[in-house]
């Protein structure tokens, strides 16, 4: 299945994703063959191992974690064509159809192995380590077996996980599709034309300020008629949350998102900490600077991403934004660079904006024996060019780590960042090198701290945000004015005083899919972007071997924490300084800025 192409005259062809490396077509005898195999595998897996597992020796038990495996690639590539078909544009009634049929089916085809990792965290401990001292083969999948006994103390009676497993489909998956499919809805009216979402957004950053004063009002009626529905949701998903949560006894409703991201709470506090108590010489500061270039005493809240006078406001053809990314990504190691060709090359990306499409940007890794896929909705903005940067260090990572198999690869999003921030910086450093006119490298090294500022202190104030919702929730239902209250506060503790936040803006969370699709989603990124100013601070050091040890480290998918892999970079994410390192690096940024007002 290839999407339509796109052609725009200002940004040249734009390419679309080709998605047949999954199935030929929804109705493909390929796909319909893959579900008679998963069934059967399921099956036998269920009919051969359920209540024998800790009866194994060493060997049988690898061949049962491998054949598991097998099937969860069968699934995981019917339900990556499903959503990314449905991705391309979510009003397509078809699409939405089959995707909730493959859902359904997947799940009903997964119920006789529920049994298989709620049984294997029932083994006692010294019978699963003289299992894996027996084996080398199941001693590689250790990794990942320790990540899934971190959930035992939470496991719930077998009836129940498989009562949730089933009910998974018209639960929490359907709030999200719900929220998926109304949200790509939305129609925004800005000067007589009806724009998606994601193109009405865009309009936040025109150069022209009527236009953003325009988009924002416009954003916001739309988000205040449709608060009834955000609300619904969001009230039902923190509920049925909090009932799960106290059901395993997770001790607070981040444990959860911790626990997948194989991270300490402690490491996230001091994360979180570390920024909030730098909002004042971060996000304040800065904001009071831009008010001052844009001869305002205040900014207006659809002033925040308003591009600099001095800014270079062309639109960026889709080749250049193609050749910046790939030529910086050479300047740090040919194979980067080669490995991020291939998305170009073999039809990987979705580029244009469509009305129905998915919004925002990701890169999907589907399974180890395919290859990822990008999703952007390129508009030719340098920030756009930073998206697509972004999301092919994703995919790179996604590349380099299917080596370590299925249930080995997947990177815990704090980890999963890295990558991403990392193909950003390059990508930022190669163009301010190149920049020589005083004004357009002002305009680059201001976006670029607005940017991790969006990473990091906007990140961590949605993180607070939640945090408070989530609170709010245990004590009754919230009102869409209680959920904008808090909405508001956590804004104005971040951005500060120099940004006036007009009523309206209270609906504005509404928009925020991470809240939905990935209860405390959000830290990641603040967590990556910390990461990435620790790392790159090495590379500048010009280290010998630094490339390698990066490649080593991505390459190592989820097989390792992440002290293990920043051990030897010398770096520990558990010391407090490590993270003011990185804030201290946006800090300098901003005293760069600042010196050139002199």
């Amino acid at each position: 299945m290839t999407a339509a192409a796109s052609t725009d005259a200002d940004l040249g062809d734009l390419p679309s994703w080709n998605l047949a490396d999954l199935y030929p077509a929804p109705d493909a005898p390929e796909l319909e063959a893959a579900f008679d195999e998963a069934k059967q595998k399921a099956d036998s897996l269920a009919a051969d191992y359920e209540g024998k597992l800790a009866t194994l020796s060493g060997a049988e038990m690898a061949n049962a974690v491998r054949r598991y495996e097998e099937l969860s690639e069968i699934m995981g590539r019917i339900m990556s064509y499903a959503g990314l078909l449905y991705q391309q544009d979510t009003s397509d009634a078809a699409s939405g159809q089959f995707y909730g049929n493959c859902q359904g089916r997947v799940t009903d085809i997964s119920t006789p192995i529920v049994f298989f990792t709620l049984e294997m965290n029932k083994i006692d401990d010294a019978v699963l380590e003289k299992q894996i001292a027996e084996s080398a083969d199941l001693a590689r999948y250790k990794p990942w077996i320790e990540r899934l006994r971190s959930f035992r103390p939470y496991q719930l009676s077998d009836e129940l996980e498989k009562f949730l497993h089933d009910q998974s489909v018209v639960g929490s998956s359907a709030w999200v599709r719900l929220y998926d499919d109304h949200l790509a809805s939305l129609r925004f009216d800005i000067d007589g034309e009806e724009l998606p979402i994601e193109a009405a957004l865009n309009q936040l950053s025109d150069s022209d300020r009527s236009k953003r004063e325009t988009a924002a009002h416009s954003l916001a009626k739309v988000f205040e008629s449709n608060l009834p529905i955000f609300t619904r949701v969001t009230n039902t998903l923190v509920k049925e949350k909090e009932v799960e949560d106290r059901w395993r006894k997770l001790p607070t409703p981040q444990s959860g998102r911790h626990l997948a991201n194989h991270v300490e709470p402690e490491v996230v506090d001091a994360l979180r900490d570390a920024v909030q108590n730098a909002y004042p010489k971060l996000s304040h500061r800065y904001y009071a600077l831009k008010a001052k270039w844009l001869g305002l005493e205040k900014l207006e809240y659809w002033d925040r991403n308003a591009p600099l006078p001095e800014k270079d406001d062309r639109k960026i053809p889709w080749t250049e934004a193609r050749d910046t990314v790939l030529d910086a990504y050479d300047g740090f190691d040919p194979e980067m660079a080669n490995l991020a060709r291939r998305f170009f090359d073999e039809q990987w990306i979705d580029a244009p904006v469509r009305p129905g499409k998915a919004s925002g940007a990701f890169a999907h890794p589907t399974v180890t024996t395919a290859h990822p896929y990008v999703l952007v909705n390129y508009l030719g903005k340098t920030r756009d060019v930073m998206t697509l940067a972004h999301e092919l260090g994703h995919g790179v990572h996604q590349l380099l780590a299917a080596g370590q198999g299925e249930l080995l690869s997947h990177t815990p999003l704090t980890l999963a960042e890295t990558a991403s921030v990392f193909g950003e910086m390059l990508t930022f450093q190669s163009l301010l090198k190149a920049e020589t006119d005083k004004g357009r490298r002002k305009a680059l090294l201001a976006g670029k701290v607005e940017d991790m500022l969006n990473t990091v202190v906007r990140q961590i104030s949605f993180y607070e945000f939640e945090n408070r919702v989530h609170a709010a929730r245990k004590e009754g239902e919230l009102t869409s004015d209680q959920i904008g209250q808090l909405w508001m506060d956590v804004a104005r503790e971040s951005l500060g005083p120099s940004i006036n936040l007009v009523d309206e803006y209270a609906a504005f969370w509404t928009y925020v899919s991470h809240f939905v699709h990935a209860p405390f989603y959000v830290y990641a990124y603040a967590f990556g972007d910390g990461l990435v100013n620790a790392l790159y601070a090495r590379y500048q050091e010009g280290e010998e071997g630094f490339q390698q040890r990066y490649f080593d480290m991505l390459k190592a998918g989820g097989a390792k924490h992440h002290s293990e892999l920043l051990k030897p970079f010398g770096l520990d994410a558990s010391d407090p300084a490590f993270w003011d390192q990185g804030l201290s690096l946006i800090s300098s940024m901003i005293d760069e800025l600042e010196a050139m007002e002199a």
